[in-house]
């Protein structure tokens, strides 16, 4: 069985995921809207949840709450599904399948085998659509990928019932109902105070309040943890920039792109130069990690480079502070 689906590369997964179902299903809304009106992005440091034995440092909302978010505010129902035996997950994958239903899946990136061997560590927040099935092989649309591609059922299995942080859990969701319109004006102003209030949240492990927090800290790794754990700590925050789901920079750049997209919908033009100045932040980003990445691969732990790179991200912090503040008032 093989369901009628159009693959589409995107940026980031889960976004991609929406934005090819919602396509699928008629309704013809792009990556960044996606990402926009469902509050994507995100800046947090949770430092008591390790990965690869180093904090997490996430550039995004928490796996799932783009979708929902979206569904919310422009009308939509989503059914989710988790499970605790493999057989039942994929009994209920292979009755959408048979019902033409294409669903999305949260997978761990270790043991994807299409992926190539330096992005395959231990992540349990990918995304990806399952389109059909042959034989024993289910069609993947992974977002992420130039094409579609598949994997074996055990294969599959395996990715779906991922151990550790954030696991999956054979996590299957699909939309069930839409309205006649998507209206979409509402849901992007609501999408964009929810970033901004999120951004400027006074919690310290969200938004530019962590982004201080872990520039502060930056100067500190040397000499608490010594050169090996430092560099370590620094590899992890470019690894979650630049290679786990779009990072940091990536994310930057598809938020400038909802904004260029959103200014036409509102018919407002000032959301056009905060597009261009959140395209230099991403621009901002790329530099931190470029100049982080030069410093660990030294593996020197010299205290002068890690006050440089600590110095740029507050740097960062200070300029999405303001952005955030005059958006609020924009919109």
């Amino acid at each position: 069985m093989q369901i009628d689906f159009t693959h589409k590369q995107s940026a980031h997964c889960e976004n991609g995921v929406v934005s090819n179902l919602m396509r699928h299903n008629g309704f013809e809304v792009s990556e960044p809207m996606v990402f926009g009106i469902g509050s994507g992005l995100l800046f947090s440091y949770l430092p008591f949840i390790k990965v690869n034995y180093a904090p997490v440092f996430t550039y995004r909302a928490m796996p799932g709450l783009i979708f929902n978010r979206f569904a919310k505010r422009v009308g939509i129902k989503v059914k989710r599904e988790k499970f605790s035996n493999p057989e039942k997950a994929k009994a209920r994958l292979d009755e959408n399948l048979a019902n033409n239903n294409p669903v999305g899946l949260q997978v761990g990136v270790y043991n994807l085998i299409y992926f190539p061997d330096e992005y395959r560590f231990h992540f349990n927040a990918h995304n990806m659509v399952v389109y059909g099935k042959k034989d024993d092989d289910y069609l993947i649309s992974d977002p992420v990928m130039e094409g579609v591609t598949s994997l074996t059922t055990k294969q599959l299995e395996k990715v779906r019932f991922a151990k550790g942080a954030f696991a999956p859990k054979g996590h299957m969701y699909y939309p069930i109902s839409f309205p006649e319109k998507l209206e979409l004006k509402a849901a992007i102003i609501k999408g964009i105070k929810h970033t901004c209030r999120d951004m400027l949240a006074p919690a310290p492990i969200v938004g530019v309040r962590a982004m201080r927090w872990v520039a502060k800290n930056i100067k500190k790794w040397p000499v608490k943890y010594g050169a090996k754990k430092a560099n370590h700590y620094l590899g992890q925050i470019v690894r979650m920039q630049e290679e786990i789901g779009t990072g940091g920079g990536g994310f930057r750049y598809i938020y400038a792109a909802f904004l260029q997209e959103a200014s036409q919908v509102l018919n407002n033009s000032k959301l056009e130069e905060f597009s261009k100045e959140m395209t230099q932040i991403g621009d901002a980003w790329r530099d931190f990690a470029l100049e982080a990445s030069r410093i660990y691969k030294k593996r020197s732990g010299q205290t002068e480079g890690y006050d440089s790179i600590s110095d740029q991200l507050f740097n960062i912090a200070k300029r999405e502070e303001a952005f955030f503040k005059a958006l609020r008032k924009a919109v």
